[in-house]
């Protein structure tokens, strides 16, 4: 029998080891809500054969369906996350993504797939924000990047897992086995969730006590607007992942139409490079975030802009090269580069408000990052296909992501120099809250 663990704020090793065991399985939850969630993308062209729907329905439920229930509701859940038992909404959210996500196998139209997958959406709402305002309470400002970084490895580990067993599945059984082989394990890890985890104490990273004041919604939105910082985060993060969802959403397609690869090859190939180079990102970002924020934080988002705009140059031989294999091996750069704004944003976030704020901070922001990234980019990358259909049949994904990338890069990367223009003095006003 597993023994409960908790947060041991005494000095001594209990306290490293402990969230680091938390940190772990926060991770593994994290794959989970990717796995759950990115599956879909390399099953995409099998659901396209067998329902006859065109890209942008396939956009629709790959992005729209799934992220207008998960970037609404993630807002109240978080307030409940401020004020209840965090471990516990995870446990439960989980259990209701998984469920939903096995699900998805036995639908027999594409209505019936669209309403397991908003099912998705809602369980997957109540992941992120208790799960990040966990991570504050465990790791100290100086650590949190980092630490946000480690937990934004569960996406690149979630969608390498999610292609790499996705794509065998798919073109050797049945992509409605996918949803299923994915989705009843984690039933199992919710409980585990339940009960290894102790909920730790409010702001003992931070040497702050914890009032008990439970702000509401608006109060949290109002101070945030009113920092400068917040909004170009916002707006850079939802660009870049408007970009980052178009792209993990439909390069599978553009991989199966243009270059004529197999469904389980492609799996493999975009399984390790997103698993593997994006996990480099992911961490990498968050890394290298803390040291270079170590001479202020202005100098974390700076580089981040900077990481942004080399990814931007590497999307061009990535669309217009037509050797499949040099392709992939290009792609690698943007996987790693692109990636470095996520773990950077939920930390300085954080950062930015008290500590019965953090959770619907990061919902707030995961919001406007889901409603613009998830909710519009595949389906802007959808409907762009269709229009260019007819003048480039088979390659219309391939313009079509790659007009989404050459425009959306240095928007993103404009936001997080204005952000860094203004961060240090923002943070200094986080306990006005």
């Amino acid at each position: 029998m597993v023994e409960r663990v908790g947060v041991d704020v005494a000095p001594g090793g209990r306290t490293t080891a402990v969230r680091r065991y938390v940190l772990a399985l926060l991770v593994v939850v994290y794959t989970f809500n990717f796995i759950d969630r990115q599956i879909l993308a390399i099953l995409l062209p099998a659901i396209k054969a067998e329902f006859g729907v065109n890209d942008t329905i396939l956009g629709f439920l790959a992005g729209s369906a799934f992220a207008l229930f998960y970037a609404t509701l993630g807002v109240p859940i978080a307030l409940l996350a401020d004020r209840w038992n965090r471990r516990n909404l995870i446990a439960l959210a989980l259990a209701i993504w998984s469920g939903m996500t096995a699900l998805s196998g036995i639908a027999t139209n594409i209505v019936q797939l669209t309403l397991a997958r908003i099912g998705v959406g809602v369980g997957e709402a109540g992941c992120s924000p208790p799960a990040h305002s966990i991570i504050s309470d465990l790791y100290a400002p100086q650590e949190r990047s980092t630490a946000m970084g480690i937990f934004t490895l569960g996406i690149s580990g979630g969608i390498m897992i999610a292609y790499l067993a996705g794509g065998w599945v798919a073109e050797n059984i049945g992509w409605r086995e996918a949803f299923l082989i994915v989705g009843l394990p984690g039933l199992v890890l919710a409980l585990l969730v339940r009960f290894t985890i102790k909920e730790p104490v409010r702001g003992q990273s931070d040497g702050k006590r914890d009032s008990a004041a439970r702000p509401g919604i608006v109060t949290v939105a109002r101070f945030l607007l009113e920092r400068k910082s917040f909004l170009h985060l916002a707006i850079g993060s939802g660009l870049a992942a408007f970009n980052g969802y178009a792209v993990i959403s439909f390069f599978p397609t553009f991989l199966y139409r243009s270059h004529g690869m197999s469904l389980s090859e492609i799996g493999v190939w975009l399984g390790l490079i997103l698993g593997i180079a994006g996990g480099l990102g992911f961490a990498g970002g968050g890394y290298v975030s803390d040291r270079l924020g170590r001479r202020g934080q202005r100098f974390a988002l700076w580089g981040v802009a900077a990481a942004t705009m080399f990814a931007w140059l590497f999307h061009f031989p990535v669309f217009l090269i037509d050797n499949a294999y040099l392709v992939l091996g290009v792609f690698v750069i943007p996987a790693i580069f692109a990636n470095f704004y996520l773990a950077t944003t939920f930390a300085q976030i954080q950062g930015l408000v008290g500590l019965r704020m953090r959770a619907v901070a990061s919902a707030l922001l995961l919001f406007i990052l889901n409603s613009v990234g998830l909710g519009l980019g595949p389906l802007f990358a959808g409907v762009l296909s269709d229009i260019l259909e007819g003048t480039f049949a088979d390659d219309s994904m391939r313009y079509s992501l790659l007009f989404v990338a050459v425009v959306i890069g240095p928007w993103s990367a404009f936001h997080y120099l204005a952000a860094g223009r203004h961060i240090e003095g923002d943070l200094a006003r986080s306990d006005e809250g």
